[in-house]
């Protein structure tokens, strides 16, 4: 019966967590829905704010009247509910993220709350920033190296044969002109994988500083992996920006910087433990030095007391002129 009591009890916390869980989840899901619902009703707005650098780029290259269009009836739509998803996300994150912190705060010591409530306020300045740098530098470098790859055959036909290249772009000839008609999904498809792409990436100093934090990276580690990071960061620009040089050798510069700043956080991070652990006494400069120090023969550093009893026969018997056999008797 006791038995029973004390599994009753122990087990009144996780229904309580459990409950507790349930209600965080809740408000955040109320959260991301009337986040959602405000960005479909502002959707045509932010639809037309994503499409600025591709607007730009064909007002740029002599089209004064830029069109997009939609090919089927329901395209137009679900463009606006996958902007309303991410939008309502950015918008609901500061509610999310109280949530997760009022769920999760009341298991931490004081130092780990210090040590988490700043990462989880910088995460989404970071991303932020990713996502701008992205929207108004990457993408626009990057429709101009494709809407404008359109004029380059012309362009250097006409410096080949000597014509004047304005009159070239301009004058009526014969053949077919291939002329550009961005539908909205692929476009928007394009601007949201990169905002997103260089937001995630912007992450890179907060989730290792949060590993050295818990001890599972440290800045001479990151330091002698710098070839590996190089062929990983080389991959993912290769994976997640459009195929052309430009976009993917600003991101490698980006996220290698990046690698870079996080090594060097990584270092406070150590160098602050190293200093709060010899002030309260648990950290020894010698540990640090051991492997500085010479060897030595382990027989000198340990000196075992039932090796020492052993040494003391084998003087004794070497002392003694009398060697006994396996008789007994002394030969």
């Amino acid at each position: 019966m006791t038995d029973t009591n004390e599994i009753e009890d122990s087990s009144a916390p996780l229904i309580e967590h459990l409950a507790e869980l349930r209600t965080r989840l809740i408000r955040s899901v109320i959260a991301f829905v009337i986040g959602m619902v405000i960005c479909f009703a502002f959707g045509r707005h932010i639809l037309d704010f994503l499409l600025v650098p591709i607007e730009d780029t064909m007002r740029a290259l002599g089209n004064p009247n830029p069109v997009m269009q939609y090919t089927a009836p329901q395209e137009y739509f679900f463009t606006l509910i996958r902007i309303s998803m991410v939008g309502g996300l950015a918008l609901s994150f500061p509610v999310i993220a109280n949530q997760l912190w009022r769920f999760v705060a009341p298991g931490l010591y004081k130092n780990e709350k210090n040590a988490f409530l700043p990462f989880l306020i910088a995460s989404p300045v970071l991303f932020l920033m990713g996502g701008a740098f992205a929207h108004y530098v990457v993408i626009p470098l990057a429709m101009a190296f494709f809407l404008g790859f359109a004029d380059f055959p012309s362009f250097v036909s006409a410096m080949l044969v000597g014509q004047d290249v304005d009159a070239s772009l301009t004058t009526a000839k014969e053949g077919i002109d291939i002329v550009f008609n961005g539908k909205v999904n692929e476009s928007l498809d394009i601007t949201l994988k990169m905002i997103v792409a260089f937001g995630l990436c912007f992450q890179l100093p907060v989730l290792l500083t949060l590993m050295g934090k818990a001890g599972l990276a440290s800045a001479k580690g990151l330091r002698n992996t710098r070839k590996y990071a190089v062929v990983g960061i080389l991959t993912v620009a290769a994976l997640v920006t459009p195929p052309d040089v430009t976009t993917q050798l600003i991101l490698f510069v980006v996220v290698y910087g990046l690698y870079e700043i996080s090594i060097f956080l990584v270092a406070r991070v150590e160098t602050k433990r190293e200093a709060r652990l010899r002030a309260e006494g648990y950290y020894d400069d010698e540990d640090e030095d051991a492997d500085d120090t010479p060897e030595t023969d382990p027989a000198e550093e340990f000196d075992d007391p039932l090796m020492k009893e052993f040494d003391e026969d084998d003087n004794d018997e070497e002392d003694d002129p009398g060697m006994v056999d396996n008789s007994g008797n002394k030969s």
